[in-house]
């Protein structure tokens, strides 16, 4: 069985770097766009009762395999898990589950909340959250046991002041998220992502991470 897109993702991530590691952790705005043959209103009626969605999406700049182990970045890249204990791309299908907030729907378009999807990430499905099945009290955390500690955010002003005021607290809580690779703790080292239009610098020493250009 063949599966298609049925919509493309539009946001602010144009890369991998920087993209939130989890559905849920910063709510940047994202457009889930529908393909000319899926835009019929009538598919949609009704998801406007529903506050959250799932999405099933493809790792399309995925280019490696299948892998029956991998190295998960919150173990620090040096202990092997199952594939299918991890959210790791190098599955037998490249595909991803996200739940997001569904903010607004407007002639075919959904405009949600909380993505952790690229900018034109390919969009397979969508069904709606449904809380009394879909969370689960007391569910164990496996391997990633505790939440990730977030960073306070140093922003010049001279360098915010770059950016469109609608996209700064945005970035600002993608940013105290800790774009980095787990396993890197250089306080020296400058990382550079992109972000809409921009190319974002900062540094990071202990909890603190400092923005050092905007270009």
């Amino acid at each position: 069985m063949e599966i298609e897109p049925i919509a493309f993702i539009e946001n602010d991530f144009k890369e991998k770097f920087g993209i939130p590691r989890q559905s849920g952790l910063v709510e940047l705005p994202s457009r889930i766009v529908f393909l000319e043959k899926y835009s019929d209103e009538n598919a949609l009626r009704g998801l406007e009762d529903f506050s959250h969605i799932w999405v099933i999406w493809g790792f399309s700049e995925f280019k490696g395999g299948f892998s029956p182990t991998v190295r998960p970045p919150r173990l620090g890249g040096n202990v092997r898990k199952g594939v299918f204990a991890t959210r790791s791309p190098n599955r037998p299908n490249p595909l991803g589950l996200s739940v997001v907030k569904l903010e607004k729907i407007e002639r075919g378009v959904l405009t949600v909340s909380g993505a952790d999807l690229m900018n034109g990430t390919p969009i397979f499905d969508i069904k709606p959250y449904l809380p009394y099945a879909d969370s689960i009290q007391n569910a164990a955390n496996g391997f990633a046991l505790t939440e990730r500690e977030v960073l306070q955010v140093e922003f010049p002003e001279d360098l915010i002041a770059k950016l469109p005021e609608e996209k700064r607290r945005g970035l600002i809580e993608v940013l105290s998220q800790d774009p980095r690779p787990q396993y890197q703790s250089d306080p020296e080292r400058v990382y550079t992502f992109s972000f809409a239009e921009f190319q974002i610098s900062f540094r990071v020493d202990g909890e603190l991470l400092l923005v050092v250009d905007v270009v």
